[in-house]
Parts: structure tokens; C-alpha cells; sequence
């Protein structure tokens, strides 16, 4: 599984750099060609002599070779990689990748990599279960790098496990795991359409009818089915995040007609259709052209007119090689209503999440689904990332393809 991969491995100022040589020894024997990336105080806890001998290339360090003043390009490095192992990751290296800081080697590759990105943490307890580290890690699972640490087995309930990296041999096997999943659900020639975001009705030129959608879900199922080699179209309601890979095409919109107008023009050209966006199912019936002036007593009544019903009409028209996929956010009998949506809009299954449930919905990091499909069998999930929802979510749709 990792037999001929380019492997970016990232060694940084921490006690555990001397685990590095253990991973790049392990990765060299599964048929990995390895390149070692330091930061100059990972310099300081293991040599770059030790790793150069293991790998048989030269360690980068910094972007100019000292003696013969040759560049290092970390463009060519970031696209190289079939991936890239930040292992040991200090809180520093953390807290310098969550916030775009590139002042050494190391970070720039990073944030010029277009491979899956891997970090696995190592710090003291203290350190690690600080806020400000907290909140750098749960950002960079946003950005859909893999946040790898002792979370399962006999250190699970031990504070010593927390903060610890994890072992190198536990490392290669979330790299196989990962690209063992990505061979078994390779989207590469398929074509996506994604719906994400809120919609804004207008009610004047100052004043809309929206929701709390942040669009984090439906981006991250985007950067998700880009990864697996898809040819995504994203129709995006107004939020504040940018698609990262470039196979990603970006169709903004504002209203529900709008986005109706672009799902419409984009499906029949589309193998998958997943409709993550949280859309008004009303609009004001009168738009004024100028900003409504308050009068003092005077109470002002909107008329509000439905929406058209995007995967209503959708599926309608859908033909049975394509896989469409619906979510429902519910407050009150959520199985139920899910389960009706699917008859209604004909879809092949539906993702479910509940404002009931914490760390779900609207403006999170995180969300909790349960997938239903057409024969009513149900597939609960735990609380993630919504990173990591989404290899779920795409996983499933890989699997209905394979039934088609």
C-alpha cells in the first residue's frame, strides 16, 4: 500500500525527534522514498546525519544549501509528496501551521503541499491541554489535516497518553489505512456537484432572510471528493471560507433561485450530487429598491413566497447511474422526517444530524450524522471533524457507485 509513495517526514523541537529514525527506518522498509524536513530545533534533539544515512538524501533544513547556496523549493517539495508526516509536532510547529506563520523550511513545504497532511503531537500535559494548543489542533483538523495520538488502547485513560506522540509503527498504519481507503474509494473521473451554504433572501438592499450555516460541511466534503480525484463543482451560498485544491470550481450564489439555477444547469453532466446546503425554503414575495425607513409605530408585515425545492426538482430527474445524496437537519423526530425525505426527493440516502445533539449543526468544528438510505438501514457515527465526516460521507457514496 505505500510501496513507491513520496513520504514528506517533518521533524521539529521535540524530546520525542528521536522516534523520526524509528518512522523513517519503517517507512523506507514499506517501499516509502523518504525526504526529512527539520525545523532548526529539531536539529537539536537528533542529527541530520542519522536521517540522511537512513534515507540517502541530504536533509532540508533551510531554503539554501549553506555550502554550495543551491535553493531548496519547497513548491517542488509540497508536490512531490504523496503525503507529508509531521512527527514529532511541537506546539510551536502547531500553532505556526494553524496560523499560516512560514518562517522556517518546514512550515512553507506545508503550506505548499498538496498531499493529505499528517501530524502526530508531542508535547508535555500542560502544554498540550492548553487552550491556545486546543484550539490549533481542532483548526488544523478544519483544515483537513489528520491529527494522529495515543486515543485508543491501553493509554486511552491514562494522562500520560495525552500529549505523548504516537508510536511509529501506529503512524505507517494510519498512512496504509488511509491510502488502502482512498485505492478502494477512488472517485478519479467522476464528476461532483455539491451544494454548501446558507441562502440569503433579500428583503432590501441592506436586509436578508438567512440561517446560521457556516458552510464548513459541504467545503469539506468538496476538499474531500478533490482528494479522491474528483472533478468537483462546489455552488456556494455566502460564507467565509475558500476552497483549498484546485480541482475544486467555485460557483457562488446568493438566493435559493439562484443556486435552483445552478444545480439545475450542472446536474446532468454530474455523477455524484451530494445537497449540503442549508436553503430557505421561503423568500420575501417584494423586494424593495431602497432601504426600508423605520417609522416610529408603524409595524411592517413580509409576505413570504416558497422556494423552489432544489432536490425535490432534482430528483425528479435523476437517472439511476447517478448517486444523490440529501441532508437533513431536524429538531423534533429526525428519523422520521429523514426517512421521508428520501421517498419524497429520491434520494439514495440521506445524511441526518440533530440540533439536539452538541457539537452538531450550524457555525461548528464538528458534527454528529447518522446515514439512512433508501432500505432504511441506518449507520450511526460518533462526534468528529467535520473533516473526518466527510471521508465518511464519501465513503458511503463510493460504496452506493459500486452498487449502481
Amino acid at each position: 500500500m505505500l510501496k513507491g509513495k513520496n513520504i514528506i517526514v517533518g521533524i521539529t523541537g521535540s524530546i520525542a525527534a528521536y522516534k523520526a529514525a524509528y518512522l523513517v527506518r519503517g517507512l523506507i522498509k514499506k517501499g516509502c522514498e523518504v525526504q526529512v524536513v527539520m525545523t532548526p530545533a529539531g536539529k537539536e534533539f537528533i542529527t541530520p546525519v542519522t536521517l540522511s544515512a537512513l534515507t540517502g538524501k541530504p536533509v532540508i533544513s533551510e531554503f539554501f544549501t549553506a555550502n554550495t547556496g543551491s535553493w531548496n523549493s519547497h513548491v517542488d517539495l509540497g508536490l512531490w509528496a504523496d503525503a507529508v508526516v509531521i512527527a514529532p509536532a511541537s506546539a510551536s510547529t502547531i500553532g505556526k501551521m494553524a496560523n499560516g506563520i512560514a518562517d522556517n523550511m518546514l512550515i512553507t513545504t506545508y503550506l505548499s503541499a498538496k498531499a493529505p497532511v499528517f501530524v502526530a503531537p508531542a508535547m508535555d500535559l500542560d502544554m498540550f491541554a492548553h487552550p491556545s494548543t486546543t484550539r490549533n489542533i481542532e483548526r488544523l483538523r478544519s483544515y483537513g489535516n489528520t491529527i494522529i495520538e495515543p486515543a485508543s488502547g491501553e493509554l486511552a485513560s491514562h494522562l500520560i497518553g495525552k500529549g505523548r506522540m504516537e508510536e511509529p509503527d501506529k503512524i505507517i498504519e494510519v498512512l496504509e489505512e488511509y491510502f488502502d481507503e482512498k485505492k478502494k474509494s477512488n472517485l478519479t473521473g467522476k464528476k461532483v456537484m455539491i451544494t454548501a451554504g446558507p441562502t440569503y433572501e433579500k428583503i432590501d438592499p441592506v436586509r436578508f432572510i438567512g440561517n446560521y450555516s457556516s458552510g464548513k460541511m459541504g467545503y469539506a466534503l468538496a476538499e474531500e471528493c478533490a482528494a479522491r480525484g474528483a472533478e468537483v463543482t462546489l455552488i456556494s451560498g455566502p460564507v467565509n471560507i475558500k476552497a483549498r485544491n484546485k480541482a475544486i470550481k467555485v460557483i457562488d450564489v446568493e438566493s435559493a433561485l439562484q443556486m435552483h439555477k445552478e444545480a439545475l444547469e450542472n446536474f446532468s453532466q454530474s455523477d455524484i450530487i451530494i445537497l449540503c446546503a442549508a436553503v430557505a425554503d421561503y423568500r420575501p414575495d417584494f423586494v424593495a429598491e431602497k432601504k426600508m425607513k423605520r417609522k416610529e409605530g408603524e409595524e411592517i408585515k413580509i409576505s413570504l413566497v416558497p422556494n423552489p425545492d432544489i432536490a425535490a426538482d432534482l430528483g425528479s430527474k435523476v437517472s439511476p447511474e447517478q448517486v444523490m445524496v440529501g441532508f437533513a437537519l431536524e429538531t423534533n423526530d429526525e428519523e422520521n422526517n429523514a426517512v421521508l425525505k428520501i421517498r419524497k426527493k429520491n434520494l439514495d440516502f440521506i445524511v441526518l444530524n440533530s440540533l439536539n445533539d452538541k457539537g452538531a449543526g450550524f457555525r461548528t468544528d464538528t458534527n454528529k450524522i447518522t446515514i439512512i438510505d433508501k432500505e432504511g438501514n441506518k449507520f450511526p457515527f460518533e462526534l468528529k471533524s467535520k473533516s473526518d465526516v466527510a471521508k465518511d460521507i464519501i465513503s458511503k457514496v463510493s460504496e452506493t457507485i459500486s452498487l449502481k
